[in-house]
């Protein structure tokens, strides 16, 4: 199985990009994880721009979301909502509608806040919007709260509770990939 991870976070230390640093570990050797970088590079969306002569970052983000099995995104939450920069590279994954790289994808979507609650608000926007653009998204949920407690000083994920939780997740999405593979 090939899992593309994708943080929605751009800060170096981002607890979100540790969170999958964790599902990384948790999948184990037999599963081809590869955590996207090129983020920060996808251009906002213009429609005029898009197509056979789409920016390269756009066609690397679609290439690697084309070749996966499946996707793993963790979020951040601003402004009780997803961070721009991940809504806007959905948007051009999603194109050409109804037959873009994320149509009929599995996705599991979790997240990191320091706040109280998790970013479960950031996460149940993204799982709309991911639905929205055809990815089939796996109904899992983890959300870190206190995210700032939750990780060592190297990033390894300290909370056996939330663990549990993440390891549920993956096992959901690994069912729903086996579940796509006999169905084709």
């Amino acid at each position: 199985m090939r899992v593309l991870a994708i943080s929605g976070s751009l800060r170096r230390g981002s607890h979100n990009t540790k969170l999958l640093r964790s599902a990384e570990e948790l999948l184990g050797r037999d599963v081809d994880f590869a955590l996207y970088d090129g983020l920060e590079s996808v251009p906002p969306y213009n429609e005029d721009r898009d197509g056979a002569s789409a920016p390269v970052p756009v066609a690397d983000l679609r290439a690697r979301i084309e070749a996966a099995d499946a996707l793993l995104v963790a979020t951040p939450e601003y402004n009780s909502s997803v961070p721009g920069q991940l809504k806007n590279a959905v948007d051009w994954a999603s194109r050409p509608v109804r037959a873009g790289a994320l149509w009929g994808k599995p996705v599991v979507v979790i997240g990191a806040s320091t706040g109280f609650y998790g970013g479960v608000w950031a996460q149940a926007e993204l799982r709309k919007v991911l639905a929205t653009a055809g990815a089939r998204v796996v109904d899992a949920e983890v959300a870190v709260s206190h995210a700032d407690t939750r990780f060592d000083a190297d990033g390894r994920l300290v909370d056996d509770e939330i663990r549990d939780e993440l390891r549920a997740a993956l096992e959901a999405l690994r069912a729903e990939v086996g579940s796509q593979l006999v169905a084709a």
